[in-house]
């Protein structure tokens, strides 16, 4: 799979997720795709919850390898 691929797949996932997201005042936006670990961002009301590494584990993370099975890691990068 291209990068490009993979790039296309991650915003599926995330837009899979970001009504959830939004839901509680936050949102995600894509930064890069590295050696198989995902970089996004975290915004808003998700910036600074006290949950967001729950969610980044438990619901990006999870969504992003269920379309790219091949990413290592997600990571918040602020």
């Amino acid at each position: 799979m291209t990068t490009k691929e993979k790039r296309q797949k991650i915003e599926i996932a995330l837009d899979e997720i970001r009504p959830f997201l939004i839901n509680d005042g936050g949102n995600i936006t894509l930064l890069s795709i590295e050696n198989n670990i995902v970089k996004v961002q975290l915004e808003g009301a998700c910036h600074g919850c006290s949950v967001n590494q729950m969610t980044l584990k438990n619901g990006v993370e999870a969504t992003i390898k269920k379309y790219v099975p091949s990413i290592e890691k997600v990571i918040n990068v602020n």
